[in-house]
């Protein structure tokens, strides 16, 4: 087993599986730029043969349902000892999913409590440049800083907002702001 390469963010993560082409990514939810969310979503549509590995701390049903519906094959919680850990990395290289035993117990108990583990539409329609929008503007970041780093025009930057205000029915960027937390789009720990 090697590590081919690190990234500080979701973006770059990104960026760095078109170019390394590694067999498996392990990467956290709590990402700046583009969550762990949206690059797994990225990294499976773009790349189908690069496998994902969640490493995070959040035990919260809804990041386990919508993480596992984007495609990653794992999710192991942070608190897991080194050789769990190297044992998820093998068993998510082999193609077969693993959960921490944490997050085992809570898909049973969602799926026993529900019937069911399909995530519903939690970004109601959204283009993944949409919620990549979103994501920077919940963060803070300017629409001239969003374009930066997107290497966008700002007029595109302004035009996604705009859509994305539209699509969601929200009329300011506090409104936005308040959807992303709801949503899990960004995280407020």
């Amino acid at each position: 087993m090697q590590v081919v390469g690190e990234s500080e963010d979701g973006l770059e993560t990104v960026k760095k599986v078109a170019k390394l082409q590694p067999d498996v990514v392990v990467m956290d939810i709590a990402m700046p730029l583009l969550n762990g969310l949206e690059a797994t979503r990225q990294i499976r549509r773009d790349f189908p043969q690069v496998k994902v590995l969640i490493l995070t701390m959040h035990d919260n049903e809804e990041y386990i349902r919508q993480v596992l519906a984007a495609g990653a094959l794992g999710y192991v919680l942070k608190d897991a000892a080194a050789r769990d850990l190297l044992g998820a990395i093998r068993t998510v290289n082999q193609g077969e999913a693993v959960l921490s035993p944490a997050i085992t117990r809570l898909v049973i108990e969602d799926y026993l409590r529900w019937g069911d583990i399909r995530p519903e539409d939690t970004t109601d329609g959204l283009t993944a440049r949409e919620r990549e929008v979103l994501q920077l503007i919940a963060e803070g970041y300017t629409n001239k800083e969003i374009a930066g780093i997107m290497s966008l025009s700002v007029k595109t930057v302004q035009s996604h907002r705009t859509n994305l205000m539209n699509k969601l029915d929200l009329h300011d960027r506090g409104e936005l702001i308040k959807y992303a937390i709801q949503k899990k789009i960004i995280d407020i720990n």
